[in-house]
Formats: structure tokens, sequence, C-alpha cells
């Protein structure tokens, strides 16, 4: 069986678990080689102390009908993402596409704390993953995808532009962190452009990912009975939303249209007809404004 993206080869940094993971199979799915690196492998841990690991994704991937590769790489580090871009174009020759998704960030924050009162180390230690990895990678991979027309770059974040701009985002750390990186992707698209190249922000919209759905006590076939506890959880999707999402934009020929964009896992599936796994079509951020934020009965009739 052939797919869209044969041929194509991707790079989805910081694929561990959670988005990343779900960007990475879908792109399998639709025939992709994909690269998968993080720093949980099954010999050695992160400081997350999770089961998830980088080859647990390859093999995900090579049996949604891709071929995944898990490479260990800490992103902070310069000369691992050196050499992993560098053993990507000894073995393929080429990169189409880049998904800047690290993030390890879960442990660092504080909700609500300002920023005299948040611990210093780990907000700073936050902004270095949440952002340094990402200019590291695209400085190394970027020459790279550039080979080729028609690259796509995806730099992950939480939020749309829109929602960021008149929101205040958990903390001063986390709303630095998540901003800076839709910021990225508008820069990059100046850059990338007039390269025949592409960059966008997506945001998932509140996803089921392995970490939300132990904190909530649920497994994915049980998540519903997390409403009775937190009803707006009702508008949740799987992490492989935003991966059907991404694998959609990388064989849109078309793509150059959202060029520094920032874009929505249910934006995107209005725009393209794909659907979550439970052939739902959530769109959460616009759950969120007209609905939660706006003080409404937890209610997605209508936004899924």
């Amino acid at each position: 069986m052939s797919g869209p993206l044969d041929g194509k080869v991707a790079l989805v940094a910081g694929a561990t678990r959670g988005a990343g993971r779900g960007i990475a199979v879908e792109l399998g799915a639709a025939g992709a080689t994909v690269y998968v690196t993080g720093r949980s492998t099954r010999e050695r841990r992160s400081e997350y102390g999770r089961p998830e690991t980088i080859e647990d994704t390859a093999d995900l991937v090579t049996a949604a009908g891709g071929h995944g590769i898990a490479v260990p790489a800490d992103h902070l580090d310069p000369d691992q993402v050196r050499a992993l871009v560098n053993r990507i174009a000894d073995e393929q020759g080429r990169l189409d596409v880049l998904v800047n998704d690290i993030w390890g960030g879960e442990l660092l924050f504080d909700w609500e704390a300002p920023v005299w009162e948040h611990d210093l180390d780990k907000g700073l230690r936050l902004l270095r993953l949440a952002v340094e990895t990402h200019a590291i990678t695209s400085h190394h991979a970027l020459p790279l995808l550039l080979r080729n027309p028609g690259g796509l770059v995806v730099e992950m974040t939480d939020g749309t532009a829109d929602y960021n701009r008149a929101n205040y985002r958990v903390s001063f750390f986390y709303d630095l962190a998540k901003s800076s990186v839709l910021r990225m992707a508008f820069a990059l698209g100046h850059e990338l452009g007039p390269r025949d190249a592409t960059a966008v922000a997506l945001t998932p919209g509140w996803m089921r990912s392995e970490i939300m759905l132990d904190e909530f006590g649920v497994t994915e076939d049980t998540w519903r009975d997390a409403l009775t506890k937190v009803p707006h959880f009702c508008i949740s999707e799987t992490p492989r939303y935003v991966g059907r999402a991404v694998a959609a934009l990388a064989a849109d020929p078309g793509v150059a249209r959202f060029n520094g964009a920032s874009l929505s896992s249910g934006g995107l599936a209005r725009e393209y007809g794909f659907t979550d796994l439970d052939g739902s079509r959530p769109d959460a951020w616009r759950y969120i404004v007209e609905v939660q934020d706006a003080g409404g009965p937890a209610d997605a009739e209508g936004y899924r």
C-alpha cells in the first residue's frame, strides 16, 4: 500500500509521548520515514520517570505503515543535534518535514505562581527546554530541509496566537515559552518562504496525552469517566488528531498559503476533513472561548 508521504523523510523532535508520538505515528501512516527523538529510551529514562520510550514510538510508526527510526538525542546539546542531522543526511539525503515538539516542562511550572514566587531554576530550565531546543534543532536541520523544495517546519505549542495574545497562560515562564514558539514559527516563515519552504505554528486542543490520562485516573477507553470531576474535558482529543493535522499539512502541495500562520488541530480538521480516532471533529479552541471561558456549562454539542 502507498501513502501520500511515500518517499518523504520527517524528523519529529520530541516524539516520546503525547503530541510528538501522535504526529510521528500519523506521518508513518501516510507512508513517511520518521526519525523520532527524545531522552527516554529503553535503557535510560529522562527525569519524567515515565515508561514511554522513543523505541516504542518508532515501533508504532512502523506498525502504522511507515518506517520509524529512534535516535536518542538531547536537543539542548548542539553536538547531538548536529550528529542527528548528519545521520539523516547520510542515510536519506533529504529532510522534508521537521516537527519541533520538544517540551519537557511538565514538572517545571507552578500554576498561577507569579514570577517572583516561581522557582527560578525551574523556570529558566523550562525556557531552555521549550525554546532553546527548538532554535538549536532548526539551526542544524534547516539546511538539510532546504536541499529540496517544499519543505515543512511545524512548531508545536499550546494555544493559538489570537488566544495567547489575549490570555495569561498558566504562569510567567509557561506563557513566555508558548508565546515564543508562536513567534518562532512567524520568524521562520519569513526566512523560509522565499526559499520555497513553509513554517507554521500548531496547537492541539485539550489533549488526552498519557500524562493527562494518568492525572485523571482514566484510560483512553474510559476517558469520559473523568467528566464527573472535569466536565470541560468533554472537548478533549487524542494525540493522533493533531498528528493527522501535521500529515495533512505535509501532503498538501498548497501548504505555503499557511506560511507563518498559527493553526490548530480543530481548525485544520475543518480545512482538510480528517477526524479524530472516534470519528469526531473536536474544535477545542473555539469551545474554550465560546463555552469554557464564557462560563457556560460543559457541553461539546456543536463543537465536536
